[in-house]
């Protein structure tokens, strides 16, 4: 066949799968004034954003509102973890060097340890951090992905062919799995991140062990820096940042896809791939990444820092859809639950506060500040939103990450390896109480045909 013919025939099929694209489109596309009619919870939220209510859990309470005179009215927000105020698990773990590790042990088992019993789960949780050397070359570094969720997805599902009982859901075999996932996901990151730095930008391969008396948030810092080397107050706020992420009830995306998957009967690795899955989206865990490079962008587009008037009109900008990506939306404003605060982002932001005076980096933190009251006017007064906006812990998140020198491919897997915990106690959960497989579902609007031979088509 000749240049040309070839050439003819790539453009004919380029054509014909144009053409599969445009029938694809008009097939999924439903009337809009159906999601109404039929009274469909899109997004099992209703008309005013609230979740439909789907299942019962113990290990975490999410609550944006209050009850006033019998109606439920904008509130502070607040979040509790087995019962336990956020606000006072994180002070409570200042100055502590295992404040993740310890929140672990809550959302787990119920409650916290005492010192017995949390010397032994530190013990237990560092013997299983190990990885095989072969493990890290064939699976983690070998074939790396430009993102590191999908390296992390693919390594914790082979860790099912390194399982002796990979199959077995009970209890005692699951919450031995789910351990070893907790111990292991901060070194399957990190290394994933290095292999992509390696194989993908071709800079130098340096990995460093994790070392077995330091934290999980100690630890990440030691194994990302060359030298290793970290400031107490770094791993102090990376720990919070961990502790915030470490859970946030059974509705968020990511737990509730735990939740569906756990109740097929499927293993654990397959449920917690599943999760990574899900948090891996812009509209969740990559919201974080979204927000910096908003930022980024803004900076280039304003007078200066401190020029509220240019700040405001860049942000009118972008909810007018025409600054940034397009889409209207000011990332790390606004919550499904939350209306008037984030509990985690006003936790996160005391921290941030502190890395960026210990960095010189208040000029930022202020700009940060600014924005945040900015946006919430804006949306306020722009959307007529029925409840307040206010940030979500995703808006400094990643200038945390920034300050601490952790690179954007690890952002949201940093997110991931904080949220395994609880994705862990809620597959624990749902095998302990042995729930029905979950099925909502979904109503049929399209119409019925007669079935017609080929040679009898004439569409």
């Amino acid at each position: 066949m000749s240049k040309y013919s070839m050439m003819e025939l790539a453009e004919n099929r380029n054509d014909m799968y144009n053409e599969l694209v445009k029938y694809c489109m008009m097939s999924g596309a439903i009337d809009q004034s159906l999601y109404t009619e039929y009274d469909v919870k899109r997004g099992l939220r209703d008309s005013n954003g609230k979740g439909v209510l789907t299942g019962l859990t113990e290990i975490s309470d999410v609550s944006g509102t209050q009850v006033v005179d019998g109606v439920k009215v904008p509130a502070e927000g607040s979040l509790f973890y087995q019962g336990y105020s956020v606000n006072d698990l994180v002070k409570g773990t200042e100055g502590k060097r295992y404040g993740f590790e310890e929140i672990t042990y809550l959302l787990l088992f119920g409650d916290l340890p005492n010192e017995s019993q949390f010397n032994s789960f530190k013990a237990i949780l560092a013997d299983l951090q190990e990885l095989s050397a072969d493990f890290v070359r064939d699976v983690i570094l070998h074939n790396p992905s430009r993102n590191i969720m999908n390296s992390l997805q693919k390594a914790i599902l082979s860790l099912y062919s390194y399982d002796d009982n990979p199959e077995d859901i009970s209890v005692q075999n699951v919450l031995r799995q789910c351990l070893q996932l907790i111990g292991k996901t901060p070194l399957m990151s990190v290394y994933a991140y290095h292999g992509y730095r390696h194989f993908i930008l071709n800079k130098n391969l340096v990995i460093r062990t994790p070392k077995k008396e330091l934290s999980t948030a100690e630890n990440i810092l030691n194994m990302l820096r060359p030298d290793g080397k970290f400031t107490p107050l770094e791993a102090q706020v990376l720990d919070t940042a961990l502790i915030l992420h470490a859970e946030h009830g059974g509705g968020n995306n990511s737990t509730f896809t735990t939740h569906v998957v756990t109740s097929t009967g499927t293993d654990t690795y397959s449920a917690i791939a599943a999760a990574i899955a899900s948090l891996k989206g812009p509209r969740h865990g990559g919201a974080n990444l979204k927000v910096q490079r908003m930022f980024s962008n803004l900076k280039d587009n304003i007078s200066s820092p401190s020029d509220e008037d240019s700040i405001k009109n860049y942000l009118s900008k972008v909810l007018d859809k025409d600054a940034f990506d397009k889409s209207g939306l000011i990332y790390g404003m606004g919550h499904a639950v939350y209306t008037l605060s984030d509990p985690r982002k006003v936790l996160l932001k005391e921290a941030a506060k502190a890395l960026a005076e210990s960095k010189d980096r208040m000029e930022e933190f202020e700009l940060f500040d600014r924005v945040e009251r900015i946006s919430a006017e804006l949306i306020t007064e722009r959307r007529r939103v029925f409840k307040p906006v206010c940030a979500n812990v995703d808006f400094y998140s990643g200038f945390v990450y920034s300050m601490l020198g952790i690179p954007e491919e690890l952002f949201t897997p940093i997110f991931a390896i904080a949220r395994i915990s609880g994705w862990s106690a809620h597959r624990l959960e749902e095998l302990v109480n042995n729930g029905k497989i979950i099925r909502p579902a979904y109503k049929y609007v399209g119409t019925h045909k007669e079935y017609l031979p080929i040679e009898n088509r004439y569409w």
